[in-house]
């Protein structure tokens, strides 16, 4: 008998799954962690046993929600170099970073009472993170607007350190200017080589 997974869920149930994540999100990130659950499927506009459906504890929800935020982000790298040029998807994709890295520092304190519960909500991140980043820099050496020389995780390291300098809503000007050093060094050796 063939092995079966999961079934998936239908439309409704999966839009009711999607809406409590991005509430979620929202939530802990403004409110931390102790928003209520019952807060969050209010939002959501669905009831507590429907939050209590997807994710039967607070830290599955957490879990959850950091998950989704980090799919979108590594997700968003094929999507962005379908539509712009590589050096283009990069930078916009390093925005896009930024953006998630403001997100999980606001999440942070939901996230430490995942861990605190034996989670590991960061089991795969880095890897997911390497790998969209490995996509972009390869696409952009092919295309050889970006320098073939550079380790994604070098990336990921510096992507990091700008958001860990730059990550407050006030300091996004200043995020934008340091990413632009960051692909400006990207780009310099392709464009010597070219």
């Amino acid at each position: 008998m063939p092995a079966t997974g999961p079934r998936p869920l239908r439309a409704d149930a999966q839009r009711n799954r999607d809406k409590l994540l991005d509430i979620a999100v929202r939530a802990f990130s403004q409110q931390g962690p102790d928003v209520t659950l019952d807060a969050i499927a209010k939002d959501a506009g669905v009831g507590i046993g429907t939050l209590y459906r997807h994710f039967p504890t607070r830290e599955a929800l957490v879990e959850a929600a950091y998950r989704n935020e980090l799919a979108r982000l590594c997700d968003a790298a094929p999507d962005l170099l379908r539509d712009l040029p590589p050096d283009q998807a990069m930078r916009r994709w390093m925005d896009r970073f930024v953006a998630y890295m403001t997100t999980k520092r606001g999440m942070a304190d939901a996230l430490r009472a995942v861990i605190a519960c034996g989670g590991n909500p960061y089991a795969h991140s880095r890897e997911l993170l390497v790998a969209a980043i490995t996509a972009l820099l390869s696409a952009g050496a092919r295309a050889e607007t970006v320098r073939s020389d550079v380790a994604a995780v070098d990336v990921l390291t510096s992507l990091s350190g700008i958001t860990l300098a730059a990550s407050e809503p006030a300091q996004r000007e200043q995020a934008g200017r340091m990413l632009d050093l960051l692909m400006d060094g990207l780009r310099y050796r392709a464009a010597i080589n070219s």
